[in-house]
C-alpha cells in the first residue's frame, strides 16, 4: 500500500475545493491559489510516472499533462464566450510556443551552460522534433493566412478538419519514432552524477497507480476552476486595456511555468538532452493535440475559430524557428545561444503588450 503524503492530500482537497466552486463559488484569490496549486501538483504526479517509465516515455508523460491541461483551459474559455475567444486558441498556442523555445529553452541553455561552459546533445532526436515543430506551426498558424475558400486569417470547415487530422498523425507518428522506433536518439548519452535524484529507485507500482489517479483528479480540478475564472480573467484584462492576445500568455505562462522549471533543473544537472526533450516535446503536444481537439469544439459547435497570425508574429515565430534551427544545429550549446532565445522572448512579450 503506497503511503500517503503532503502531495497525495492536496489532489484530493483541490478537488473538493473545486466541486464547491462549481456549485457555490469560492473567493477570487483562494481559487487562483488552488489553481496554481493543482497545476504544480498535476506535474509533479506526471513526474513520478515519469520515473516510473523512464526515457523518453517520462517526458513524453509529463507533456500530455501539461497539454491536457491548457487543453481545457482552452476549451472552458472557448465555451464560455464563443465570439470574444475566437482567436483564444491561436493565441495561446503561439504563446506556448514562443515560451517554450525561447523563454524555458533559453533558460536551459544559460543556465546550464553557465555551470558547465558547454553542453551536448544528440543531434538526430531534437533535429526531427524541431522540424516536425517546423510543419506544425506554419500550417497552423501561418498558412490559414493564404487559403482562399473563406475570407481571413481562418480555414473552412473542410480544410480546419484535414488539418487537425494532419496535425494528429503528425504528433502520433513523432510519438512513436520517439517512444519506440527510435527511442534511442532521445535518450542522454550518458548518466550524470550531479543530481542524485537520477539515481533513485524507481516510485512502485501502487505509489505509481496512485499517482495516476491523483494526476487525474488534479486535470479535472483545472479545468472546472479556469471555468468558473474565465469572467474574472476577462474583466480584469477588459479593465486594464491589455491587448487580447495576452490571455494567451497567461494560459501558457501558468501551465508551462512548472514543466519549465523541471526543464530548467536538468539543464543545471547537465542533462540538456532531458530538457530539450521536455521542451519540444511539450511544443509539439501543444500543437499536435490542441488544434484537433479546437476544431472539433469548433465544427460540432459551429464556434468561430480563427488560426492565422498577424504579420508581426509571423516574423517572430520564422526568427524563433530559424535560431532554434542554428542553436541546435552542431549538438553543442553556450551560453550565447541562451541569451539570444531569452532576447527573443523579451522581444515577443514587449511587442504582446506594446503592439
Amino acid at each position: 500500500m503506497a503511503k500517503l503524503r503532503t502531495a497525495d492530500i492536496l489532489p484530493v482537497l483541490g478537488f473538493f475545493l473545486a466541486l464547491v466552486s462549481a456549485s457555490a463559488g469560492l473567493p477570487t484569490l483562494v481559487a487562483v491559489g488552488v489553481l496554481g496549486v493543482m497545476v504544480v501538483s498535476a506535474v509533479h504526479h506526471a513526474e513520478v510516472i515519469a520515473h516510473r517509465v523512464g526515457e523518453p516515455f517520462g517526458t513524453l508523460v509529463l507533456a500530455l499533462a501539461v497539454t491536457i491541461i491548457e487543453v481545457g483551459l482552452i476549451l472552458t474559455l472557448m465555451q464560455a464566450e464563443p465570439e470574444k475567444t475566437a482567436a483564444l486558441a491561436r493565441d495561446t498556442v503561439f504563446a506556448a510556443v514562443m515560451v517554450i523555445v525561447n523563454l524555458i529553452m533559453g533558460l536551459c541553455l544559460l543556465v546550464g551552460a553557465a555551470r558547465h561552459r558547454e553542453q551536448r546533445f544528440q543531434r538526430t532526436g531534437i533535429g526531427a522534433a524541431l522540424a516536425t515543430l517546423t510543419v506544425l506551426t506554419v500550417v497552423t498558424l501561418v498558412l490559414p493566412n493564404y487559403t482562399s475558400s473563406v475570407p481571413g486569417p481562418r480555414y473552412s470547415t473542410t480544410q480546419l478538419a484535414f488539418v487537425a487530422a494532419v496535425s494528429l498523425l503528425l504528433y502520433a507518428t513523432f510519438a512513436l519514432v520517439q517512444t519506440v522506433r527510435h527511442r534511442d536518439y532521445f535518450l542522454p548519452e550518458g548518466d550524470d552524477e550531479d543530481e542524485p535524484e537520477i539515481h533513485a529507485d524507481p516510485p512502485t507500482a501502487a505509489r505509481s497507480w496512485l499517482s495516476l489517479g491523483l494526476l487525474l483528479a488534479c486535470l479535472v480540478a483545472v479545468v472546472v476552476l479556469a471555468k468558473n475564472l474565465s469572467p474574472v480573467i476577462a474583466a480584469a484584462l477588459a479593465a486594464a486595456g491589455a491587448p487580447a492576445a495576452v490571455l494567451g500568455v497567461i494560459i501558457a505562462a501558468l501551465v508551462l511555468s512548472p514543466e519549465g522549471l523541471a526543464a530548467v533543473r536538468a539543464a543545471r544537472a547537465n542533462r540538456l538532452q532531458t530538457s530539450l526533450n521536455l521542451a519540444l516535446g511539450s511544443a509539439l503536444a501543444t500543437i499536435g493535440l490542441t488544434i484537433p481537439a479546437v476544431a472539433v469544439l469548433s465544427i460540432a459547435g459551429d464556434m468561430p475559430l480563427v488560426l492565422g497570425l498577424d504579420p508581426k508574429s509571423s516574423v517572430l515565430l520564422f526568427l524563433s524557428l530559424i535560431v532554434a534551427s542554428q542553436t541546435l544545429a552542431n549538438g553543442r550549446t553556450t551560453v550565447l545561444q541562451g541569451v539570444m532565445h531569452l532576447i527573443l522572448f523579451a522581444i515577443y512579450l514587449f511587442t504582446t503588450f506594446v503592439p
